[in-house]
């Protein structure tokens, strides 16, 4: 439907059945909160005693929102708003929550703009390419306080002819060095039976 300067019209009945006047069909919750992405203004009205009712409606879809586990309100903020029925400031809440939902959404733009230009399009991608280069960094770091290789996966299929032949080179002086270790320990313990 298209966009018009009239809001379009919602009457509730008593069944709890949503009636769009503009497209003359029912609807439901969802088809309200899709309306609102889609910017497209409309008012619900109570079809029996012609009350205005869109702010009960539109508490509506956020409580099943956020019942479906989208939670975009966090629970401090919950609180302080109830905090707020009733009280000296609850007259200004609605304007500041407004000018501040109306920053956002201005702001919301905004940082999109900055996060394509200084990314691209993918900016997840970008950051997600970083991650995976801070772990090969990473890796690479801790093979280098690691020279031999120990356990499960020390020779990956990424190792090199040269690595291979270096981490065997490796491995033979590991060797030789434990065969020496075992000969001075022998001497050790031969001069000591003499003494």
């Amino acid at each position: 439907m298209a966009k018009t300067n009239e809001p379009t019209i919602i009457k509730k009945y008593a069944n709890r059945r949503l009636y769009n006047t503009g497209t003359s069909t029912y609807v439901t919750l969802e088809d309200l909160a899709v309306m609102v992405k889609g910017e497209e203004d409309f008012v619900v009205f109570d079809a029996k005693s012609g009350d205005d009712i869109t702010r009960s409606v539109l508490t509506q879809i956020i409580f099943e929102q956020e019942g479906k586990g989208q939670n975009l309100l966090p629970v401090t903020f919950l609180r302080q708003l109830i905090r707020f029925y009733g009280d000296s400031m609850q007259g200004i809440v609605p304007s500041f929550l407004e000018y501040s939902m109306t920053s956002l959404t201005k702001e919301q733009e905004k940082l999109r703009e900055q996060m394509s230009g200084a990314f691209g399009v993918t900016a997840f991608d970008a950051i997600e390419d970083q991650v995976k280069r801070n772990t090969e960094m990473f890796e690479r770091a801790m093979k280098m306080f690691m020279p031999f290789p120990t356990g499960e996966g020390a020779a990956t299929s990424e190792t090199s002819s040269d690595e291979a032949k270096s981490g065997k080179a490796g491995a033979s002086d590991l060797d030789d060095m434990k065969r020496q270790l075992e000969e001075m320990q022998k001497k050790i313990s031969q001069l000591s039976d003499k003494s």
